[in-house]
């Protein structure tokens, strides 16, 4: 049993350190006696957007009034106006958490910044949120480390950006002088089937795609974006695809080629 609730035996953790990441949010829970929830980097886990390992810090937001104090293994934060209710918190696995948009904003300066992007994109590809609500959390807010960053991203997002090499594409190759309107993420309807084109000039009905390393690397994915590619030029559509290495080391030459390419279908 102990097996089942103690991820390490480590005495330079204090105890709820040592217990596994489902227990000890309980066992914080507890220790707080109703006048908090779990929030930052705890309440995305909780949420499913974030994996917290043994022995990190559980963090739990609570009214400014409300007396806790951070002990070892627990961080109390403490916000003016904040209510153990819904909107603040919803329950997700039968536990108090801040809701999502607040737990995305709270737990963006305490991730490294290789692993920022993430969670965020995927709350709004999976459409648990969104880039307004999120802009909302983000408002009161000002002094939030990296806030700028984020409320690029939310823009970007805003714009039609889903990953991370759409939002560099973006940035850094279909965007200046003569690059025509790119719709992102166009949702286009063939017979019974609707397609996501990642980038499409309409005029010239091009659709533009950006291969990212990790999904189409292998033969099956080759096989279902030939398909697709098929299915798009039975309607007059021509798929042009830059994989992420051209995107990343030869922008300029991306962005040649995607001019070349739209100039000769107007």
């Amino acid at each position: 049993m102990a097996g089942e609730l103690v991820s390490r035996h480590d005495d330079s953790q204090p105890f709820i350190g040592r217990l596994v990441p489902a227990l000890g949010r309980r066992a914080a829970l507890a220790w707080a006696d109703g006048r908090a929830a779990l929030s930052h980097l705890t309440a995305l886990d909780v949420w499913g957007l974030y994996q917290q390992a043994p022995g990190d810090l559980l963090h739990l937001t609570t009214p400014s009034a409300s007396g806790l104090r951070s002990r070892p293994g627990i961080i109390v934060h403490h916000r003016q106006g904040f209510r153990l209710d819904p909107p603040h918190v919803r329950i997700r696995h039968d536990l108090p958490a801040t809701r999502l948009e607040a737990a995305l904003v709270d737990s963006w300066p305490l991730l490294p910044l290789a692993d920022r992007h993430g969670p965020v994109i995927r709350a709004v590809n999976e459409r648990l949120t969104t880039p307004d609500r999120l802009r909302a959390a983000l408002t009161p807010l000002p002094r939030l480390p990296g806030r700028a960053p984020l409320r690029t991203l939310l823009t970007r997002l805003a714009d039609g950006c889903r990953s991370p090499l759409e939002i560099w594409g973006h940035e850094h190759v279909f965007v200046g002088p003569g690059m025509p309107k790119l719709h992102r993420q166009f949702r286009l309807r063939i017979g019974q089937r609707s397609v996501y084109l990642d980038l499409y000039a309409e005029h010239e009905r091009v659709d533009i795609e950006l291969d990212g390393a990790a999904t189409h690397g292998n033969q099956r994915q080759r096989e279902i974006d030939l398909r697709r590619d098929a299915l798009l030029a039975t309607a007059g559509i021509l798929t042009v695809r830059f994989s992420h290495r051209r995107l990343v080391h030869e922008p300029d030459k991306v962005r040649r080629v995607t001019l070349a390419v739209l100039a000769s279908r107007r």
